[in-house]
């Protein structure tokens, strides 16, 4: 839809009924909004609020999410995610065959470097958020898989390369600012949970040897459109256990092995990783639902899944260096110690040396 970006709100007492009306135009034609009203805040890098609606004229959500740029951390997020990914992707009116939360309204305003994004508010429907501390069991981390493997194979190669709506998409590259983490903190915080393989490493051994060898390698193999940061505190459960992807942040085009990996490595327990990994890569193959002559052999299928340990291993050990900073310590901990476990268990050092440069 179109909303003039003059008017784009700057808070959510902006949010006022009329503007709200014209966001939700679309989906409920001749609406008019009542009354808006903020349930719950909860702002970190971005701003985030639960929004109450009552309607003067028609029906439509009782609740709605609502994601804004945070002044505060706009350069933050211009180097690590970027800013318009997200609100680009569901602008883009492009289908994403996995269970995701229904966005209203996805707002730009290039000129002052800001979103705003009006969303469905998933608890409505149930839906339980996860994080590091919830871990999912083998059959939801199943669903999970098999959603990405649609979304993966709908993209595939060629299939996001043409698509006309996809065309802002950008490849996954590594980005700076990780050098500065104090890793020797995150060591500590881990004690002796974790292999010596990943304690002998020093930031720059991280980054330079193991993280940007596999980011570089993403742009190399195969490429589809990634969710680009599935890690288990971007999910949600519904009650028929199925697993849907929050936070789009980080779309990108690049190697499926990067959402398959930072999802399953984090998702699970350890044991449950380690006793069921292997028939859950086999559902992952499966769902991609590719031609013979595209899908990717079971080999190349392990090898781009051991290799993606890189990633989740060098984003969790810097966040888990920084305290409370950017996560939950007992989050970042937990997350930490399962890349680093994986990065041990699945000879993530030598994959990397097989991949394609």
């Amino acid at each position: 839809m179109t909303v003039d970006t003059q008017a784009l709100p700057k808070d959510w007492e902006q949010m006022t009924p009329a503007w709200m009306s014209q966001v939700l135009a679309a989906h409920h034609p001749g609406v008019v909004v009542d009354t808006v009203s903020v349930d719950l805040r909860d702002d970190g890098t971005n701003r985030r609020a639960r929004l109450r609606l009552t309607y003067a004229i028609g029906s439509g959500p009782e609740t709605v999410f609502v994601k804004a740029a945070d002044p505060d951390h706009k350069e933050l997020i211009r180097m690590t995610s970027g800013m318009f990914h997200e609100p680009n992707l569901f602008r883009s009116g492009v289908d994403l065959p996995l269970e995701h939360p229904q966005v209203y309204s996805a707002l730009i305003d290039e000129s002052s470097y800001d979103f705003v994004l009006v969303m469905e508010d998933i608890s409505a429907r149930g839906a339980q958020p996860r994080d590091a501390t919830r871990p999912l069991t083998p059959e939801q981390a199943a669903a999970g898989v098999r959603g990405l493997g649609r979304l993966h194979g709908r993209y595939w190669g060629h299939r996001h390369r043409d698509h006309p709506a996809l065309g802002w998409l950008e490849p996954f590259v590594p980005w700076g600012g990780m050098e500065i983490a104090p890793l020797p903190e995150a060591y500590e915080r881990l004690g002796e949970s974790i292999p010596d393989a990943v304690r002998s490493l020093t930031i720059h051994q991280l980054l330079d040897d193991v993280w940007k060898p596999y980011i570089r390698s993403l742009t190399v193999m195969p490429r589809t459109l990634l969710h680009g940061d599935p890690h288990i505190g971007n999910t949600y459960v519904l009650d028929d256990g199925d697993v849907g992807f929050l936070d789009w942040q980080v779309a990108r085009s690049g190697n499926w092995s990067l959402d398959l990996g930072y999802f399953l490595q984090g998702a699970l327990t350890v044991d449950d990783r380690r006793r069921h990994e292997s028939a859950l890569l086999d559902e992952y193959r499966s769902a991609l639902d590719l031609p013979a002559a595209e899908l990717p052999s079971a080999a190349e299928i392990d090898l781009g899944y051991r290799a993606s340990v890189a990633h989740g291993l060098t984003l969790w050990l810097c966040t888990a260096s920084a305290g409370d900073l950017w996560q939950r310590p007992d989050i970042a901990v937990a997350l930490a110690h399962r890349y680093s476990v994986a990065y041990e268990d699945l000879d993530t050092a030598a994959a990397i040396r097989e991949l394609p440069r």
